[in-house]
């Protein structure tokens, strides 16, 4: 390398040399004086020189710029590597500017190129979480091509953005799944109210109608949502008290005319769910209001047609509350008869309405204090069938023939068996009744009425015990009356005790031709008629 320098230099003075020697033969033959000769090489050497000196300059510049470049590479490759979070690469001693510059340089376009990677890492992961933030927060901001801080690129942070993009991402995941939910609830109550859900929840949000990638989760979407489901479960619990007091209105005008089963089917659907609560009520258009409309079509005809038969209904209704008081040998404490009630209803004076809630009133009084006398009447129809039984052996005794043997002689010998065994349980019969009697009057604090008579059947229990047993003590009255002979007639014995200003009269005995089970019919009859008349003395 010195030789090849060494070689240039003497090149160079040899040419000078020879360039030196041809100027002073021209300047000889010029006949240049050595005053300008002087002055002419001074300026030549001047211009040397100043050659000399641009060069140099030039050439210390190139080496600045050189270590400049040097230094900036070495101080980017740092940062880079400081903004990777990682330690910068050692370059030791390899000689020249140039040859240590061509060793950094590669290493700093390979962390460049590093660092590019990573800021588009960086960028992806900051679109994905700014596109979910929007989704979820409705925020319409965009992001910078640039990531905005080049500080920070280290794997740490990038960590920390995936882990931030997998919690929206879950967020997301959660706000979809309560979207559709929301939306199924929506579709379910629209289901039941005959609304169209595909117009409803466009009112919610217009991206409802695509695909689901496509739908909102925002804030206000999941809100607006919740709105929606607040006023539709609103308009259906409005709809289903409506449905389920039309239902109880239909069933009572049904009871009240005796409506055909047939003609109830059609709005079974109806009646089933009058107790349902919100969540049973799930069946397409069952709360529609052309359902609604249809139901309540049915019942203005149902009270159009009981306000055409009411005084058919309040007829039928005071015959079933007579009948019942009959059959329980009770009095109604009505004071209006049926055929004045009926003009009084035909005249427009009373509301039917209000007479037939009463009459029903009445019908549940009586069922109730039915229910409370049962056990008494049932004894006195068993004490009655043995009284009865009691005049029939009475005239079989009187009967001459009755031993005589013809058909049905031996039917007949059983019966007066079991008569005499039913009429040797008298005494304890009516001592039973009268404890029962005495034990519902205690209770109740009123008298036990038979068919409305004033006075009390216990009288009557006291009476025919007197009749049985003569003036024998017993523990139901103080005081005593004489059995009354009985005289043997074909329609039987009319007996007449008395006790204390009342009297009872003795049904008529059974015919030979009255079967057994008609005894209860035949007993209602002659209890009506002429069974038991009370009369106060």
């Amino acid at each position: 390398m010195a030789n090849i320098q060494n070689g240039a230099l003497l090149h160079v003075e040899t040419t000078c040399g020879s360039l030196l020697y041809e100027l002073k033969v021209i300047w000889d033959e010029v006949g240049e004086s050595e005053s300008d000769r002087d002055k002419m090489l001074l300026e030549l050497e001047q211009e040397c020189l100043e050659v000399y000196r641009r060069k140099v300059d030039h050439e210390n510049r190139s080496r600045a710029q050189l270590r400049q470049a040097i230094a900036d590479s070495e101080a980017e490759l740092a940062t880079i590597c400081s903004a990777m979070g990682e330690r910068p690469p050692h370059i030791g001693q390899v000689g020249s500017l140039k040859e240590e510059l061509k060793v950094i340089l590669p290493q700093l376009e390979e962390m460049q190129k590093r660092k590019l990677e990573r800021k588009k890492q960086f960028f992806d992961i900051l679109e994905q979480i700014q596109k979910v933030s929007s989704e979820i927060y409705g925020s319409k901001g965009h992001i910078s091509q640039e990531v905005s801080d080049d500080s920070d690129l280290s794997t740490r942070k990038l960590e920390e953005l995936q882990r931030e993009l997998q919690m929206l991402q879950m967020e997301k995941s959660d706000r979809l799944k309560q979207v559709i939910q929301h939306l199924n609830i929506l579709k379910s109550l629209s289901s039941v109210l005959g609304l169209d859900f595909k117009q409803t929840v466009n009112e919610v949000h217009p991206d409802f109608t695509g695909s689901e990638d496509c739908y909102s989760i925002s804030d206000a979407t999941l809100q607006s949502l919740e709105t929606a489901i607040k006023r539709l479960r609103e308009l259906k619990i409005q709809r289903m008290q409506r449905l389920q007091d039309l239902a109880t209105t239909m069933l009572e005008l049904w009871n009240l005319m005796d409506t055909p089963i047939e003609e109830q089917l059609p709005f079974q659907n109806v009646t089933c769910n009058i107790a349902a609560s919100e969540e049973e009520l799930n069946g397409p258009n069952m709360l529609s209001s052309d359902f609604i409309s249809h139901v309540e079509a049915e019942v203005t005809r149902l009270e159009e047609l009981k306000s055409s038969k009411m005084k058919e209904l309040v007829l039928k209704k005071r015959l079933e509350l007579e009948d019942m008081c009959r059959r329980t040998r009770m009095v109604t404490d009505t004071d209006v008869e049926t055929d004045f009630l009926i003009e009084a209803i035909e005249s427009g004076a009373v509301d039917p309405a209000s007479v037939l809630e009463q009459i029903e009133l009445d019908i549940g009084k009586v069922k109730e204090e039915a229910f409370s006398r049962k056990d008494i009447l049932d004894r006195v129809d068993k004490w009655l069938f043995a009284c009865e039984e009691e005049s029939w052996l009475e005239e079989y005794n009187t009967d001459e023939n009755r031993y005589n043997a013809g058909k049905g002689a031996h039917l007949i010998l059983k019966r007066a068996e079991k008569a005499r065994a039913l009429v040797n349980k008298l005494p304890g019969m009516v001592e039973a009744l009268a404890g029962k009697i005495r034990a519902w009057e205690s209770d109740r604090g009123i008298e036990f009425m038979y068919d409305g008579e004033q006075k009390k059947i216990q009288g009557q229990i006291i009476a025919e015990q007197e009749s049985l047993f003569g003036s024998k003590p017993s523990p139901l009255k103080p005081q005593a009356s004489k059995k009354v002979p009985r005289t043997p007639t074909g329609n039987g014995t009319n007996r007449r005790l008395s006790t204390g200003g009342a009297t009872i009269q003795t049904p008529r005995p059974y015919s030979r031709s009255v079967k057994k089970g008609d005894r209860n019919d035949y007993l209602n009859h002659h209890a009506d008629d002429d069974s038991v008349a009370l009369s106060t003395g």
